[in-house]
């Protein structure tokens, strides 16, 4: 997600595979919710068993990255506009996936007509997400920005439960308010909400979050037939296609020239594509293997907190009560989501 991709769970990273069966680190006798059962089946090609160690670190590894992915995007901003930002990142985070799928001798044979028609309407979804949150940072501090999509796991579960109905709505709906209640207080009461429109800038971060929520819950029936790095590049591509026409709408390094463009918003691009897709996701996915997507969900939730964090000592953007509040607000939301769901069987 977000820039982020925090919680990207449907991308599957580099060289990975869907295959069936549960974690070698989950207990077979345990229940998983539907927050865990996001990244399960998910196995890197040729992993050596590792100590559990291992995988903790590489859960707060990414999970410290997607939250720096927020900074990065703000950073970006300076030189570029949103939709520069965004289209620029999209082509680097092709041409990474592509390179990978080509050498796996990726192919797209099997894919019928109604399969293209849902892969490019899932690239709406990557596309919803990675421009309205570049555009949300125009108004909003990183640290509003980095509290807002911490809210994910909740968005997704309620969402779910709403279009697929695969987890009772009564069973997640005290967290949802919860989070929401979050999102809203840091939104219209965040004192450090950079931009005249803060509240704007919120529900923009908000509808990016939502749109990987939806993205995650579209993309859960194709990939069980079609290989998930195959699924992350052809809605990238979908949503890179769609984005360049509005490049003639929105303008700042075009219109000043590459030379405008400083060593600092370049190196935030380079880090938005390698960073935060390739090894992030990687490190997500290394970490979920070694100790569980339980345990790998609860500490995905220093994402915004990292977040937050980060954008105080990087962007020099204040921390205070509200922000602290409303990040306590959304993962207690998540954490009640988890809770309620942790007896329902795994699908």
């Amino acid at each position: 997600m977000v820039g982020c991709e925090p919680c990207s769970i449907p991308s599957n990273g580099i060289g990975y595979r869907k295959t069936p069966g549960k974690f070698p680190s989950a207990s077979s006798t345990r229940a998983k919710n539907m927050l865990d059962r996001w990244p399960e089946g998910l196995y890197p090609h040729g992993m050596a068993i590792q100590p559990a160690g291992v995988g903790y670190g590489a859960i707060v590894v990414a999970a410290v990255l997607w939250g720096g992915s927020i900074v990065a995007q703000k950073l970006a901003l300076s030189g570029f506009s949103a939709v520069e930002a965004s289209v620029l990142r999209d082509i680097g985070g092709l041409i990474i996936l592509m390179t990978t799928w080509w050498i796996q001798d990726g192919s797209l044979r099997g894919l019928s007509r109604q399969d293209y028609q849902t892969l490019a309407l899932l690239g709406l979804g990557v596309l919803g997400n990675h421009l309205l949150i570049l555009i949300g940072l125009k108004y909003v501090s990183g640290a509003v920005a980095g509290v807002i999509i911490g809210a994910l796991p909740v968005v997704t579960a309620l969402l779910s439960a709403v279009l697929s109905q695969d987890v009772p709505l009564r069973l997640v709906w005290a967290g949802s308010l919860l989070s929401f209640f979050g999102v809203a207080l840091v939104s219209v009461a965040g004192f450090n909400a950079a931009g005249e429109q803060p509240a704007l800038g919120g529900a923009l971060v908000f509808l990016g979050v939502a749109s990987w929520a939806l993205y995650s819950i579209g993309s859960r029936t194709i990939m069980e037939r079609v290989p998930a790095l195959t699924v992350n590049w052809t809605t990238l591509l979908a949503a890179t296609a769609l984005q360049i026409p509005l490049l003639w709408t929105d303008q700042k390094m075009l219109k000043a020239g590459l030379a405008s463009v400083t060593l600092p918003d370049w190196v935030a691009l380079v880090y938005l594509v390698v960073f935060a897709t390739a090894v992030a996701q990687q490190a997500w996915l290394f970490g979920v293997k070694r100790i569980g997507p339980s345990r790998a969900s609860v500490l995905g939730n220093l994402t915004p907190v990292s977040a937050v964090a980060l954008s105080a000592v990087v962007l020099k953007e204040p921390v205070g009560v509200v922000e602290i509040i409303g990040i306590l607000l959304i993962l207690a939301g998540v954490w009640v989501v988890h809770r309620q769901t942790s007896s329902l069987p795994s699908a």
